[in-house]
């Protein structure tokens, strides 16, 4: 058995979720949406939350869920057919680096269409973290894995940002999920400016196909395209048609290409249509990463 990666401390003692649960149902105090501030241990390999204080606590972080997330959904659903979700298994712990430049830009990454999970998604580099691995150290390892990037340990400093609960499939009308983590976003800034590091960069081409670099302004703009949230309003900024981008050609090769803006302000299709698009997920850490800016 599988030591629990995600821990739910509940009635003083911590104790793992299942599959079916939502953590933020479990969690998530008051009306609304959230986020919710969780009191949390980042320990080795594992992450416990709490929405009370706890002695191991290190941090104070926000845990967001979308408005349409399956579990939310099947909480509702008594009757629901739970056959249908995975036996034996809890929740699993992932973690996303947002790399910001000392030009004040943030990578993200465009995953190929040929991955089981999430594919032509814009996302920040991430993946599971192991077993006994720092969640810092994870972070860092799937930037390498995914970017080539690897950071020098005295050129950069770090900030745990939030927590997003995440499904696949996203939402209950394409199908019952199959995969449940929570994710934990870790903001890393280097002092090294974004012509350094896409320098740097040498991407795996089996799981991204095209990266690019945003900068605050258009940031924001993704950020407030909350799926589930009429944003038209918002966008009152002269944004540009689109972003430039780096292209991976098949054969290993880069070549310089743009991202309309029109794609990067799509939301979560209510059927299952692998749609280029930024993640739910990732437009919350565009928006807590703002609120870093800010402070």
């Amino acid at each position: 058995m599988a030591v629990p990666r995600v821990l739910l401390l509940l009635s003083g003692r911590p104790e793992s979720v299942s599959f079916a649960q939502s953590v933020c149902g479990l969690l998530g105090s008051g009306p609304g949406l959230g986020p919710w501030p969780m009191h949390c241990s980042l320990k080795r390999g594992q992450l416990i939350l709490s929405d009370r204080p706890f002695p191991e606590a290190s941090a104070r972080l926000p845990l967001q869920r979308p408005p349409f997330c399956p579990f939310a959904a099947l909480a509702q659903q008594p009757m629901a057919p739970k056959a249908m979700l995975p036996v034996n298994r809890g929740v699993d712990l992932g973690v996303a680096v947002l790399l910001q430049s000392s030009d004040q830009t943030v990578l993200l990454t465009r995953r190929t269409p040929t991955l089981r999970i999430s594919p032509n998604l814009w996302v920040p580099p991430g993946g599971h973290v192991e077993h006994e691995e720092e969640l810092l150290d994870g972070g860092l390892r799937e930037l390498w894995e995914e970017s080539g990037l690897q950071l020098p340990k005295d050129q950069f400093s770090w900030v745990p940002l939030g927590l997003w609960e995440s499904a696949y499939p996203p939402r209950l009308s394409w199908g019952f999920p199959k995969y449940h983590h929570i994710v934990l976003y870790l903001l890393v800034i280097s002092q090294e400016s974004q012509q350094q590091l896409q320098a740097q960069i040498q991407p795996n081409p089996g799981e991204v196909n095209a990266l690019m670099w945003l900068g605050p302004e258009v940031a924001a703009a993704v950020a407030a395209t909350e799926d589930g949230s009429e944003t038209a309003g918002f966008l009152t900024q002269d944004l540009p048609p689109s972003v430039p981008a780096i292209q991976l050609e098949e054969d290993g090769g880069a070549r310089p290409g743009a991202v309309p803006m029109s794609t990067l302000l799509q939301t979560t299709p209510a059927t299952a249509e692998d749609k280029e698009r930024v993640s739910t997920g990732t437009k919350f850490a565009l928006r807590l990463w703002l609120q870093h800016l800010g402070r």
